[in-house]
């Protein structure tokens, strides 16, 4: 009996030819201020930490630094009283659909790549270099599939992924008038990286995210605070019905990790973020195979 074996975009590729090569790490007796100002400067969500002989002992992610934030840490507290550690990792040369799996299993977002002969970290794998990846293989397909092409007899319009079918439905939302601890609460509850803030009419109002928190933190704001003091003003959606390439591509010229998604009538039913998108391991459509990841 023939056996089918489903090949999808990333079948082959090895995790160097996805990871980021800039590890952006600290001391382990850094302070949080420090942390904080790597983590917006070079636009992480997790330092990794090392001890003073520069091995890998621990990872401070933007989620701990809010912790530290709502639990009131001082700023020169060291990031080893908020590490979790110790971090996971794989090689260069391991399939990157294994390391992909090790992540969705483990219920992480990234793991420090480490040289094939030794210890020393020589890389990142994170959710967005993924999409990333998966991007630049979608643009140079030949079938072009989902980015502004019309649908033919062989590129059926069905073949396309849209964004309902990724998003996370569903969406968690604080008023304006409650505090950043009540927030964060919710954030660290949900395991969101940002939620929605509705006015006293349950209209989208803006967004609070992690970033603005750890801002928040730095700047000794106190948690007291009102959401509506630190939210950003912008709510950055798309539709429901939006080609999941457009919706990619929107996310990483932008520079977010997330949209807001849009039913008729401007109801906010979902969030899509370059997680979500990771999960398709065949791009933005179903062109290679039909191959998922399950949340």
């Amino acid at each position: 009996m023939a056996v089918v074996t489903k090949r999808n975009v990333i079948s082959g590729l090895k995790v160097s030819e996805t990871m980021r090569r800039q590890v952006v790490s600290l001391v382990a007796d850094a302070s949080l201020d420090l942390c904080i100002r790597h983590t917006i400067k070079y636009k992480v969500n997790a330092i990794l930490v090392t001890d003073k002989h520069a091995k890998a002992v621990g990872v401070v992610s933007k989620t701990d630094l809010m912790g530290a934030y709502y639990v009131g840490l001082p700023l020169d507290s060291p990031v080893e009283s908020i590490m979790v550690g110790p971090p996971l990792f794989c090689r260069p040369g391991d399939r990157l659909e294994k390391a992909m799996e090790y992540m969705l299993g483990n219920r992480i977002h990234r793991l420090y790549v480490t040289e094939d002969e030794g210890e020393s970290v020589v890389g990142v794998l994170a959710y967005p270099d993924i999409v990333g990846l998966l991007y630049r293989y979608c643009a140079k397909c030949k079938r072009n599939i989902g980015f502004g092409t019309k649908a033919s007899a062989d590129d059926p319009q069905g073949e396309r992924i849209l964004a309902r079918e990724v998003m996370t439905s569903g969406v968690k939302t604080h008023r304006a008038d409650e505090t950043l601890y009540e927030v964060m609460e919710g954030l660290a509850e949900y395991k969101f990286g940002a939620v929605l803030i509705v006015d006293d009419q349950d209209k989208p109002a803006g967004v609070l995210s992690k970033t603005d928190l750890i801002i928040a933190y730095r700047h000794g704001v106190s948690p007291e605070n009102t959401a509506q003091t630190n939210m950003s003003g912008s709510v950055k959606t798309c539709s429901q019905n939006d080609l999941l390439s457009n919706v990619i591509r929107r996310m990483i010229l932008s520079d977010v990790h997330r949209l807001f998604v849009r039913a008729e009538g401007d109801e906010i039913v979902g969030v899509v973020s370059l997680t979500d998108a990771a999960r398709v391991r065949s791009g933005s459509c179903r062109a290679c195979t039909t191959s998922r990841f399950i949340a």
